[in-house]
């Protein structure tokens, strides 16, 4: 009796730590990965049956409002900062923060904008009075970057008045596709994505801290799941997915 009645114990426990399918989860995610998220998630959903909600906006945002309870099962940070900012804060479990991928900055102008060098009389020039599009340089990732690419070529005191900050990198990207400004600063992923823009200059990658996307699992919200899909991100399905639209994962483990 007691061999059957252990063994019965052991099935409901391993049925408990399994993802049951039709759940859903709910992920707090980058805006910069908007398109790679939503074809992760659509890929998850047919191979296990549990729906994934995103919310995308600036990692900054995010970070508070995962900070201050904010019912996410994940979150995924464009960056080391905001990451130990939630981590920090007792809001998402240190030991399951990991990278998923990576990306790289460059300056772009609308379709047709010709090449140009990182010399400060070539952006001056081109942006001809106009200003550059950013994502606020203190509190978002792609702005960070970019500010401190500008500073390491030399470009600061130039264009440091000169700056559009915006709310996050889409933003940014949205302006010079619609004209409103004539160069950005985004993530080539984000270039990649729409067909109004051009990219006019790569930023070199040893000018900016590396772009490093995290994700962990929030604090308080232990569902199976949400453990999944997490390992899911790391897997080859999610990685392929991610490199057909321009993210870095050789460092992906």
């Amino acid at each position: 009796m007691f061999p059957r009645l252990f063994l019965v114990i052991g099935f409901l426990l391993a049925t408990l730590t399994q993802p049951l399918a039709g759940s859903s989860l709910t992920v707090f995610a980058a805006a910069s990965m908007r398109e790679a998220m939503e074809r992760i998630g659509q890929v998850y959903e047919v191979e296990t049956g549990n729906s994934v909600i995103f919310s995308f906006a600036g990692t900054g945002i995010l970070a508070r409002q995962v900070e201050a309870g904010a019912p996410a099962d994940l979150f995924i940070s464009a960056d080391d900062a905001w990451m130990n900012y939630v981590i920090e804060r007792d809001a998402v479990v240190p030991g399951t923060v990991r990278l998923i991928a990576s990306n790289e900055l460059v300056l772009i102008g609308a379709k047709g904008t010709e090449r140009l060098d990182l010399s400060e009389t070539r952006i001056t020039g081109a942006l001809d009075g106009g200003r550059m599009a950013i994502a606020d340089t203190e509190t978002v990732p792609a702005g960070r970057y970019g500010k401190a690419a500008l500073e390491s070529l030399g470009l600061w005191k130039a264009v440091s008045a000169r700056l559009a900050p915006m709310e996050n990198v889409r933003i940014a990207l949205a302006s010079v596709a619609r004209g409103d400004t004539p160069l950005g600063l985004v993530y080539r992923t984000d270039a990649a994505i729409e067909p109004e823009v051009a990219v006019v200059a790569e930023l070199p990658a040893e000018s900016y801290p590396e772009i490093r996307y995290l994700a962990a699992l929030t604090e308080g919200r232990p569902d199976p799941a949400a453990e999944a899909f997490l390992d899911f991100l790391s897997g080859q399905e999610a990685r392929e997915i991610l490199q057909s639209l321009g993210f870095v994962t050789d460092k992906v483990e």
